[in-house]
């Protein structure tokens, strides 16, 4: 299979070039390629006429985003407009990586992949942009909303945990945040038996069960032999930031297990991260 990779740089990127070694691949990142120069990034992917093309590229500063809201309508909502024109302009699937922040995290449940989505920040409001844009330029599209997501190598949340603790005698994490942690090789390995499918649609993908940030924070540090580092659980609302995340955002994976895909739990994946 032929298949271009937006945002091959980044963690899921990576992951996906490992798990994708049977097929032919075409990476696609800054500075060479832009998503949000329409015709340059249009015509490359016509040009290498791929079967499917996996869009990860984008803007996950949520707090650089609620800053610029109109840079990350740009990156993240005409950039994925510009990548499904271009599938249909070369007949290509698209599948398009999506978040739980398109939901406002009220329910106090599990969301289902059918559920209405409201955007209560920047970032949510320019990927439910995106996954507007894929749903009216195509037919033949997977959209993949996933969470937390941590890979080696990365600035996420366990790097920026370990670095916090060897910089500052305590820590303090949020503990009303709760969703569930992803390792981008699971989600790669994943996409990969998704797009094999043919079963378009949208799809809930992470690391299965939930935790809160603190939760997750002090897995980290047992994990990384520094158990004994003291941290302090504080709710949202003692963390200013320029974002403002929903605060229960978990996705409940049931259209992709019925298709026989789905992820080990957050537990296992994060010792197989350290592992």
């Amino acid at each position: 299979m032929r298949i271009a990779i937006t945002g091959h740089k980044g963690q899921l990127g990576q992951a996906l070039l490992e798990a994708l070694t049977k097929d032919e691949i075409l990476g696609l990142d800054l500075p060479e390629h832009d998503i949000s120069q329409a015709e340059a990034i249009s015509d490359t992917i016509v040009a290498w006429k791929p079967d499917v093309v996996i869009h990860t590229a984008a803007l996950t500063d949520v707090d650089r985003c609620a800053r610029e809201p109109e840079l990350a309508l740009k990156v993240n909502g005409l950039g994925a407009h510009n990548i499904a024109l271009a599938c249909r302009r070369c007949k290509a699937a698209l599948l398009a990586l999506s978040t739980n922040e398109v939901f406002d995290g009220q329910k106090g449940a599990p969301y289902y992949e059918h559920e209405p989505t409201r955007a209560i920040n920047a970032y949510a409001a320019s990927k439910l942009a995106a996954e507007e844009y894929v749903r009216m330029h195509l037919w033949r599209f997977y959209i993949v909303r996933t969470s937390w997501l941590y890979a080696q190598g990365g600035s996420n949340f366990p790097s920026k945990i370990i670095q916090a603790a060897q910089k500052y005698a305590k820590l303090r994490v949020v503990c009303d945040e709760i969703s569930s942690p992803t390792y981008a090789p699971d989600l790669a390995q994943a996409i990969d038996a998704l797009i094999r499918t043919e079963q378009y649609g949208i799809y809930h993908l992470t690391n299965e069960g939930a935790c809160s940030r603190f939760e997750f924070a002090r897995r980290i540090l047992e994990l990384a032999g520094q158990g004994s580092v003291p941290l302090e659980p504080i709710t949202s609302d003692q963390w200013p930031r320029a974002s403002t995340p929903p605060l229960h955002c978990v996705l409940r994976n049931l259209a992709g297990a019925q298709l026989g895909i789905a992820l080990r739990y957050w537990d296992e994946a994060l010792r197989a991260y350290f592992a």
